[in-house]
């Protein structure tokens, strides 16, 4: 009798900001490994601390009922000011992970110049009713810059799959550097679907006309493999490897067929 692969049920989900959270792991495991930030743990407290090697960036995943769960604080430097990012808990990981990604980038540019709302543009995003901000051709994701030109604010990026359905919603202060926020709306704009394993209840909505949802057997091997190939590729960014192996996060293994 032939071998069986192990699989797992997988779902390819698009548009991506759609897809409900992922897992945590696809932002805190490369942090660690790949960035060298160390982290807190407190085994009486659901949280996660992730602080930068120069003590500057914390990284806090907190879960919190009525407001975000992830935040990103850093402190203020001789040429810039202190700074922050939260996200909600339906926040797609791949979204987050676009904004460390950048951050801690050692070939990224501190102060090079960028529009947020290039990425959008490009891609047919439109100018919303109020000022200064764009909505997706599906009208379930709204970007919007407080202030004036002479006076930037705070970005909000917020979905919603209508006025009382709220899904989720980013917020940079007026002082994060726009390359961050430009990070984020760019992964944002990526049509490609995202993966979710055993997604559940996590999903905002199964409607078939709003989400496409591809649902196929994956190779476990293949889940777990996405994660270390990441760490892998942060970890090149740098001089030193991690000296780490990454944690196996293979999910249980069942079989089945695409469907």
């Amino acid at each position: 009798m032939t071998a069986t692969p192990e699989t797992v049920e997988g779902d390819f989900i698009a548009p991506r900001h759609l897809a409900g959270g992922g897992d945590p792991a696809w932002i805190t495991v490369p942090l660690h490994l790949s960035c060298g930030w160390s982290h807190g743990y407190d085994p009486l407290m659901p949280r996660v601390l992730l602080s930068s090697p120069d003590q500057k960036a914390l990284l806090r995943l907190e879960p919190e009922p009525d407001g975000q769960w992830w935040t990103l604080s850093h402190a203020a430097e001789p040429d810039r000011h202190a700074w922050y990012a939260s996200f909600g808990a339906r926040t797609p990981v791949e979204l987050i992970a676009a904004t460390t990604d950048a951050l801690t980038d050692p070939a990224s540019p501190t102060g090079a110049p960028s529009d947020p709302f290039e990425p959008l543009q490009q891609i047919g995003w439109s100018p919303a009713s109020t000022d200064n901000g764009l909505v997706s051709p599906d009208g379930t994701v709204y970007v919007q810059r407080l202030g004036s030109a002479e006076e930037p604010g705070a970005w909000f990026v917020t979905t919603a799959l209508g006025p009382d359905r709220p899904v989720w919603q980013a917020h940079f202060g007026a002082t994060a550097p726009a390359r961050l926020v430009a990070a984020f709306t760019a992964a944002l704009a990526d049509p490609r679907p995202v993966l979710r394993v055993d997604s559940g209840r996590s999903l905002p909505t199964r409607d078939p006309k709003v989400v496409t949802r591809r649902t196929t057997d994956v190779l476990a091997v293949y889940v777990a493999g996405a994660l270390e190939e990441r760490v892998r590729s942060l970890a090149a960014r740098h001089a030193a490897p991690p000296t780490s192996p990454v944690p196996s996060r293979q999910p249980p293994a069942k079989n089945g067929r695409s469907r």
